[in-house]
């Protein structure tokens, strides 16, 4: 049997598909395992040792991929992503079988939370609804939480770190797709003003500039890494950390499936739409992991805004950010670190 997964972005999505892919592949280990992503997302997946063959999408290589898809002759195609894009695809290379079973958005859920402020969201994280694909199977949660594999040629040690962070670090992913899903600059200053250990922040080249802002208060407890490492080096290196202060971006999932400590900062959107750190057994309610804190404003009447992000805060005052406690944040990693 081969069977072909879909889920093109982002970073988080993708490391969230993963306890699907394990299962499935533990539990028929006769199958061949296809996994169709997007090239950007590639070293996310590389080293999964439960995916027989990766496909990376490009913007060159869509005529030639289609046409290798649709030789593959796939038995189930799996769409974890369920866009336009994706429906496309599976339309395209077509499957002999079909599951009638289809990962379920919950996009009026959503619109209800973010619009009204209605919550009818499951408590749930959203990789149980990806496991909903392949429960037709008869294929079941193990319950071992995300994956996270590194590939081999991925060096990094304490050579590429400065000697004050040796010993352990916090490590702050101050990055996110979108700028209302991001800790302002002055928040991080204060947080690293108050937090006595060695500081890292992690994010992408275009984080640079806020990470030297944030760093110029004290350039050597704090350590900016934005943009000097690939995404699969930044994986190792919240590998290495002690705990992980983060906002609602992929390497917060990267950190929960390395079972380190998370706290997660949340503005615009909410863990009530499923995304929170996820280590296998936990929801928001009943099964509560004791490696998460989530902090939001709840009070506030405008959170949640949006499933996704926005450019700037629709209300102009961007309080779900502003006013998060970084002395309550430092409390929390205190209590981690000890």
């Amino acid at each position: 049997m081969k069977i072909l997964f879909i889920r093109f972005s982002s970073i988080g999505d993708i490391v969230l598909t993963t306890p699907v892919i394990r299962c499935l592949k533990q539990q028929m280990p006769h199958v061949e395992v296809h996994y169709l992503t997007k090239a950007s997302f590639k070293s996310i997946l590389q080293a999964n040792k439960y995916i027989d063959h990766l496909y990376c999408l490009d913007k060159n290589n869509y005529v030639e991929l289609i046409n290798t898809l649709k030789n593959e002759e796939y038995d189930y195609i799996f769409d974890l992503h369920k866009n336009l894009r994706s429906l496309h695809f599976k339309r395209k290379i077509r499957a002999s079988k079909t599951i009638i079973n289809s990962f379920p958005k919950l996009n009026i859920q959503k619109w209800l939370l973010t619009n009204l402020k209605i919550h009818m969201m499951p408590d749930k994280s959203i990789v149980e609804r990806y496991m909903e694909t392949v429960r037709p199977l008869g294929i079941k949660n193990d319950g071992q939480g995300l994956d996270c594999f590194i590939p081999e040629e991925v060096k990094v040690s304490n050579k590429d770190i400065p000697m004050s962070h040796w010993a352990g670090y916090v490590a702050c992913v101050i990055g996110g797709s979108y700028s209302t899903k991001r800790l302002p600059v002055e928040q991080w200053k204060k947080f690293c003003e108050i937090i006595p250990y060695p500081v890292m922040l992690l994010g992408g080249p275009e984080d640079r500039d806020a990470g030297d802002a944030i760093c110029a208060q004290d350039n050597i407890k704090i350590y900016n890494a934005c943009g000097k490492f690939s995404l699969a080096e930044s994986a190792a290196l919240v590998g290495f950390s002690k705990v992980i202060v983060s906002n609602d971006t992929g390497l917060m999932h990267i950190a929960a499936a390395y079972k380190k400590p998370v706290i997660s900062l949340w503005g615009n959107t909410s863990p009530e739409m499923g995304m929170f750190p996820y280590y296998g057994y936990n929801d928001l309610k009943s099964n509560i992991s004791p490696l998460s804190i989530m902090i939001e404003h709840k009070s506030l009447k405008c959170h949640p805004c949006s499933k996704i992000g926005y450019d700037k805060c629709p209300k102009g005052h961007f309080k779900c950010m502003k006013e998060l406690s970084m002395e309550e944040v430092c409390e929390h990693v205190q209590n981690f670190w000890k």
